[in-house]
């Protein structure tokens, strides 16, 4: 502000506002941050875990496929798998983390009974073993899907969330508590003028 204006008490106080409601929100978005951090790491282990598991049941799906195949012939496993009659159908929604929405992947039936599968009752037991596991796996990868997808939401808010805080503490507040105590010593200044010029006029008389 240069220093021929001269400010306003309304000015002042204009700006004692301004910087009140700039603190209000630094402070609300800190929280919000924080917030959203220890959100992200709980879904994190949740992440780890289930990565985990999907290895797991990885490993065992293969082992179990290779047998299969190894009784019965690749033929008749790519035969059986073009009987399956249905094919899950997945619904999405959306919840919502700290203001932040995330995919919400409704529960499918994956899983499938014995006769659900679509071949005889004489289907060889390797291959609905087989079935089986490779079922559990795809219910495991889409729990993950879920869970890594809301994780870079949720990372992206946080990004966003720490430049917005950063912008109130180190630009926003500093600069409009610059402006206060400018307006500040300006009106102090033309007060003391103020006082001086009455003097001389009472002086004067």
């Amino acid at each position: 502000m240069p220093q021929d204006i001269k400010p306003t008490r309304s000015e002042l106080l204009k700006v004692k506002k301004q910087i009140k409601l700039a603190k209000s929100g630094y402070s609300l978005l800190k929280k919000k941050r924080d917030g959203l951090i220890l959100e992200f790491f709980e879904i994190l282990k949740k992440a780890k875990t289930l990565r985990e598991e999907i290895v797991s049941e990885y490993k065992t799906a293969l082992e179990k496929i290779n047998i299969a195949r190894a009784l019965e012939g690749d033929l008749k496993i790519r035969s059986l798998a073009m009987a399956i009659r249905e094919i899950p159908d997945l619904k999405m929604a959306t919840k919502n983390i700290m203001g932040v929405k995330v995919p919400k992947i409704e529960p499918a039936e994956i899983k499938k009974a014995f006769m659900e599968r679509g071949y005889s009752v004489y289907s060889p037991s390797s291959i609905d073993e087989a079935a089986a596991a490779y079922e559990k796996v795809v219910e495991k990868v889409l729990i993950a899907a879920e869970v890594e997808t809301s994780m870079r939401k949720l990372l992206n808010e946080i990004e966003k969330t720490k430049r917005r805080v950063n912008a109130l503490e180190f630009v926003v507040i500093p600069n409009l508590d610059k402006v206060r105590s400018f307006i500040q010593l300006r009106l102090e200044e033309i007060e003391r003028e103020n006082i001086f010029r009455m003097k001389r006029i009472k002086a004067k008389a």
